[in-house]
């Protein structure tokens, strides 16, 4: 009788807790992915923060204008460059998105490697107008401010560099990147866009007005 009575209630335990979750797939599956969702937040807030370092950097322009002929006024030759080098980037990494989404990922992680090439390019070109500048980083309030909004966004390009590293070695053979899944790349696309886009913004505002 002990014997029978434990294995009911065995039964009847396994029972209870096959039934609190009967689907326990079906519950994850109820519930919508909201990744994309989470990101596109994550990058307005973020391009708020560039639109403030932009606000006061006009808003220092208006009040204090640098006068005709000034030792401050910047070359467009390196900044120039730049831009086409991202320009350039984001065509390769859309090129990326679409040889993984047709599932060729050889293909995808050249266009990635050269996405990255182009990336570290830019920072490199960066480092050499730094050097090239006739102000520092405190010299005054021009020189804190540009040095803010170009390093910032800097360091949002590194970032970049290293999401595109990493996507490029999730590409690889059995890799968590496929064709049915690849929101890590798309994700990182999206990112590298607005960065490209924050620079062709920040292009016109420091280097053009």
């Amino acid at each position: 009788m002990t014997s029978l009575s434990n294995l009911a209630d065995s039964n009847l335990t396994g029972s209870d807790l096959t039934n609190s979750n009967p689907h326990p797939t079906d519950h994850a599956a109820s519930h919508g992915d909201f990744r994309l969702f989470g990101l596109a937040t994550f990058l307005v807030a973020d391009g708020m923060t560039f639109a403030g370092f932009f606000a006061a950097y006009l808003t220092f322009r208006a009040v204090n204008p640098l006068p005709e002929g000034s030792s401050y006024e910047l070359e467009l030759l390196l900044p120039t460059i730049n831009t086409l080098i991202l320009i350039v980037s984001s065509l390769t990494f859309h090129q990326a998105g679409k040889a993984c989404r047709a599932n060729q990922l050889a293909k995808a992680r050249t266009w990635l490697m050269v996405t990255g090439g182009l990336g570290v390019a830019f920072l490199a070109s960066q480092m050499v107008e730094y050097f090239s500048l006739p102000f520092g980083l405190t010299d005054n309030l021009f020189a804190s401010t540009f040095y803010a909004l170009t390093g910032f966004h800097g360091l949002h390009v590194t970032l970049g560099v290293i999401c595109i590293a990493i996507v490029t070695l999730q590409t690889r053979y059995n890799g968590r990147i496929t064709a049915k899944d690849h929101f890590g790349l798309e994700a990182a696309e999206l990112y590298w866009h607005f960065v490209d886009g924050i620079w062709v913004v920040l292009y016109g505002i420091l280097y053009l007005l």
